[in-house]
């Protein structure tokens, strides 16, 4: 059932979501509403905004907020509708909202999917808090606050300056977009969202598979600690039929547990989760107060195991060969942000009707509902933090802020193997030579192991690595016959360099992690580069000869037994970078079943 309230908001009160409209999928209340939409908006380069207080203005029309924008959309993106790609530090917005009546007394919660960089909250002209990190979530208790017979004014100021100590990613910080950095995104560009929950809810799920005991271990995390003990009732369930229910005392604010799942075959083991058979656990909790308040939510798990054994990547303990795309997730429209939810469902059908088995998120943390649909569809995914520009104290702890919220928010996720914190050292411009960078990458390793010891962690993906999980090369060697020159004397290449470039820091050397080649190829077509626009290694005349080179450099790697696999580089456009198998609008620069003959094959 849909109620519209507020301005071009959807209140949603159903027992069992659709996928495509709830902002976490894998985190699913009941009782919500989205406050996406046309909202009121302004540009504060003198500001003056705090100072003469629009946070207290009466609405939206008011003159201070002169333009209207469509959330959540940038304000530089032809979606937002304003399209504006000039520099505007501080951008303000502003918008109504009533409580839907369904909330009743319960607790009003007043989410953010992403806002970048740095904002603060006014509701009904009172601060409710603020946020710094461009690609994580975070929430507000508005309960004292919003008054629920009333309408509520919600007013945003959002600071997003040209300053490289911040996680940017690809977003360019100068005024014209160069080499492979493109148009920044400032503000809201992930979905705003209501939600009503009891005194005592639900923060957080973390649920870490162990298939070699079948059981699952979690831990429960409350906004309080319960001051009566509490009862945690679970219902776990695959595919319909309920396969384990338990139900857990809790006296603390976090509380581990373990669910066992039992094999329902003798012989056949668990419903194990992988790209050809993406098995998901759904699992219901309610959580009770002795108040008699009752927080429920939905989630999903896979029965997925990552490892390493003697150089090799191991999927539920057996060889995995990993064929991956990078995907630097950018829209023509809504650059960050794709127009519909839909989309992200699209990408991940289109990536593995190319053939691959995963993919590289590149320098981007992304929304939370592709990963869904990655653990969906069944796709393999390196989740990759993106970078900053500019090493200091500053920066290490924007990316340490930003990075264990990544983890901690999408750990759950069966589709996400491997972590990258860092890449081709961007942001650690002498970790080649410089200690104390070399340190600081040693202790993000450590401590993602620390947050989560099921998955893999490459560390400065590409070149000058320190201590990872994996020895990652990049390199965009035009053709096959020289790429498979360099791979058949893998030892000698691991002593030396790739694209010019130590492949170990001072002080490190390979130690016998699984090899990958986690970039190559970037092929463009000759007519669709020019002085502004640009592929590696040159361009190619025809299709013909696209698939020539292709095929040759796939066939290099295939055709080294100590390879675990691939990055190619990379599935669209962007902007100026034309090197991809897609234009930046998802059409195909060659038809599906060409790429796929070439990008299915394993060793």
């Amino acid at each position: 059932m849909s109620k519209p309230t507020g301005t071009s908001s959807r209140a949603i009160r159903v027992d069992i979501m659709e996928d495509r409209e709830h902002p976490r999928p894998d985190f699913k209340r009941r009782y919500w509403e989205c406050l996406d939409g046309i909202w009121g908006f302004a540009f504060d380069d003198a500001g003056i905004g705090e100072s003469r207080e629009w946070f207290r203005r009466e609405g939206p029309e008011s003159e201070e907020f002169p333009l209207r924008i469509t959330v959540p959309f940038c304000y530089q993106s032809a979606a937002s509708g304003i399209a504006d790609l000039g520099y505007h530090p501080s951008i303000w917005y502003s918008r109504t909202f009533n409580v839907p009546e369904f909330f009743e007394d319960r607790r009003i919660i007043l989410k953010f999917g992403a806002v970048d960089f740095e904002c603060r909250v006014w509701v009904n002209g009172c601060s409710v808090g603020s946020h710094q990190g461009g690609y994580t979530p975070f929430s507000f208790d508005i309960s004292g606050i919003a008054d629920r017979k009333a309408p509520n004014r919600l007013t945003l100021q959002v600071f997003d300056r040209n300053d490289t100590t911040q996680p940017r990613g690809k977003q360019y910080w100068k005024a014209e977009n160069d080499r492979c950095w493109y148009t920044p995104c400032s503000g809201i560009w992930q979905s705003v969202w209501l939600e009503a929950v009891p005194d005592l809810y639900i923060t957080g799920l973390a649920l870490r598979p162990d298939i070699d005991s079948s059981s699952v271990v979690g831990l429960l995390s409350l906004n309080a600690r319960p001051q009566e003990s509490a009862e945690l009732r679970l219902s776990l369930s695959y595919r319909g039929r309920t396969v384990q229910t338990a139900v857990f005392s809790i006296r603390e604010q976090q509380t581990p547990f373990v669910l066992s799942i039992q094999e329902e075959d003798a012989i056949d083991e668990v419903h194990y989760w992988s790209p050809e058979t993406p098995n998901l656990y759904d699992l219901s909790c309610a959580l009770i107060s002795a108040a008699g308040e009752t927080d429920e939510l939905e989630t999903c798990f896979g029965m997925r195991k990552i490892s390493i054994q003697d150089g090799r990547i191991l999927l539920n303990n057996r060889p995995l060969y990993q064929r991956l795309v990078l995907d630097q997730a950018y829209w023509e429209e809504g650059l960050l942000s794709p127009r519909s939810a839909e989309d992200f469902r699209k990408d991940v059908e289109l990536i593995k009707a190319l053939g691959f088995n995963g993919v590289r998120l590149h320098q981007k943390i992304e929304d939370p509902r592709f990963y869904y649909w990655a653990d969906k569809l069944g796709l393999l995914v390196w989740g990759e933090m993106p970078s900053a520009y500019r090493y200091c104290p500053e920066s290490c702890r924007h990316i340490l802020n930003e990075w264990t919220t990544f983890i901690e928010r999408d750990m759950n996720h069966p589709s996400i193997i491997c972590w990258v914190p860092f890449n081709e050292s961007w942001g650690l411009r002498n970790i080649v030579h410089n200690k104390s960078q070399q340190e600081f990458a040693a202790a993000i390793y450590h401590l993602t192991k620390a947050l989560d010891g099921t998955r893999l962690v490459s560390v400065n993906d590409g070149w000058e690595q320190t201590v990872s999980d994996i020895c990652g090369i990049h390199d965009y060697v035009r053709d096959g016959t020289a790429l498979g020159k360099k791979l058949r004397n893998l030892p000698a290449l691991l002593q030396c360099a790739a694209q010019n470039r130590m492949l170990y820091a001072e002080g490190f050397a390979h130690r016998g992690e699984p090899v990958l080649i986690t970039e190559f190829g970037g092929i463009a077509f000759s007519h669709e580069t020019d002085g502004q626009k640009w592929g590696y290694s040159g361009g190619v005349a025809d299709t013909g000869e696209f698939l020539e080179r292709l095929r040759g450099l796939v066939d290099a790697i295939l055709e080294c037994e100590n390879l675990q696999g691939y990055c190619y580089t990379q599935l669209t456009d962007l902007m100026q970078e034309v090197n991809g198998l897609a234009y930046m609008n998802r059409k195909l620069k060659i038809p599906a079943e060409k790429f796929r003959e070439i990008f299915s094959r394993s060793p």
